[in-house]
């Protein structure tokens, strides 16, 4: 008996994903919930378990390829026990297309739904939309609302995102920029004659004709991280500040508690531990370094939900430790190990780098003094940790002492928060990290 290997939905708004690497050939023995191949998408990147146990009888779908979700990608043989425990787990095939269950035309919504409603993703999921209308319609929520509103028709939109797929920015300069009516072509009723693609401007070559250079195309990471860092630009007003800070007591509790705390929680204590516990201190110290911008409100977030950027060799994650206020030390340095683990071991969900509130990176990992961070949108607020240096300093009674000095340096978003509170909430975190107090560390 085969059991078919498909192509995973991570996450609600994902239409499709990048077949990266097979772990297994032709021909393989593979386990039950052994990993088998790994895919990228524009939330996460990760490794997929076989659904059974058996041999990799038939590889579909080739690395570097991008399919929809629920593509069958390889066939495995079982034998007929490890097929009946397959059963059990397989996903349920996609149900037979009927007229019932045919997705609404683009630009219509689903029976019951407002005029100019954009059906939600799991709509057309396994009901035979073709695979542009499946890219178009799983766009983001935010370009869904706004289409919403916009009474727009995702599906006249020329999408520059991963497969076609219609980004913000690509909304946006449909309606002609944020806060301007749409072109009358891009709001015509769907019934109308269709409009004219609407494409980004061909960029010229960096290079010359017969120039000795290679060109590859981006990862779906690499192209996501690029598409939001310059959204980012554009939206927020990006302002940085920069605060040197003496970590000596800080070095100090980590060398005395360092070995006890591995040993009791099985993780290594690093500075991280601390530079985020003081950030949750000041974030609920400063809440309005934890809200977003939505449109002229201030949507303050109840929840510290902190994103902890993860250097990996294919790009940059930034898993979430949810809930971190709620968290003692102990259980923020664990929060932060065990993410950052599974984050290098591609097993972390797309849940888990969604729902940041504020975010920490960490370019002083290489020995930069500090960085000026790009804010992760709809954040407001991104504080960027330098490297840990000795230097020469004056204590208390004019004596000079070496001791550790970091900066931290904090982008913040000058449409919300003022210099003079982005530098209160930075006194803030001085002040914690200077007097080297962390009950509840062990």
């Amino acid at each position: 008996m085969r059991v078919d290997v498909i192509m995973p939905q991570m996450g609600e708004s994902i239409a499709e994903g990048t077949l990266t690497k097979w772990l297994k050939k032709t021909g393989d023995k593979v386990a039950r919930d052994e990993p088998i191949f790994e895919i990228s998408t524009d939330k996460v990147d990760a490794e997929i378990p076989s659904p059974a146990a058996g041999v990799l009888a038939e590889v579909k779908v080739q690395e570097g390829q991008t399919v929809p979700i629920n593509t069958v990608v390889a066939l495995i043989e079982t034998e007929a026990g490890a097929a009946a425990s397959a059963g059990k787990s397989a996903p349920a095939p996609p149900p037979a297309r009927s007229a019932a269950a045919a997705p609404p035309a683009r630009g219509t919504a689903p029976s019951g739904a407002p005029a100019g409603a954009i059906p939600p993703a799991a709509t057309l999921a396994g009901s035979g939309a073709t695979v542009d209308e499946l890219r178009r319609i799983r766009s983001s929520p935010v370009v869904r609302k706004i289409a919403r509103e916009q009474n727009v028709d995702i599906g006249r939109i020329q999408g520059t995102g991963i497969g076609g797929r219609v980004t913000k920015k690509d909304i946006l300069a449909a309606l002609g920029g944020a806060g301007q009516p749409a072109a009358a072509a891009t709001r015509a009723p769907a019934s109308a004659p269709g409009a004219p693609a609407m494409g980004p401007a061909t960029a010229r070559p960096a290079y010359a004709p017969g120039e000795r250079v290679v060109v590859e195309p981006m990862s779906a990471m690499r192209r996501k991280i690029a598409e939001h860092m310059v959204q980012s630009r554009r939206t927020s007003a990006h302002v940085t500040t920069v605060f040197e800070i003496d970590l000596h007591r800080v070095m100090a509790l980590k060398d005395e508690l360092g070995p006890a705390f591995q040993e009791r929680h099985g993780v290594k204590l690093t500075p991280t531990a601390f530079f985020v516990k003081a950030a949750i201190d000041a974030l609920k110290a400063f809440p309005v370094v934890n809200a977003s911008i939505d449109g002229d409100n201030i949507v303050y977030k109840k929840d510290i939900n902190i994103g902890i950027a993860v250097a990996l060799d294919w790009g940059l994650i930034v898993p979430v430790i949810k809930g971190a206020d709620d968290l003692s030390p102990s259980g923020v340095a664990k929060a932060i190990a065990d993410l950052a683990e599974r984050a290098r071991g591609k097993k972390l969900t797309p849940e888990e780098v969604q729902g940041g509130t504020f975010t920490i990176t960490n370019p002083g990992i290489y020995g930069g003094l500090f960085g000026t961070p790009i804010i992760s949108q709809p954040q407001v607020a991104i504080m960027g940790v330098g490297a840990i240096r000795k230097q020469v300093v004056v204590v208390e009674g004019d004596a000079i002492a070496i001791h550790p000095i970091v900066h931290l340096a904090l982008s913040f978003d000058h449409r919300l928060i003022d210099g003079a509170v982005a530098d209160q909430f930075m006194a803030h975190i001085k002040a914690t990290l200077e007097a080297g107090t962390f009950p509840g560390l062990l």
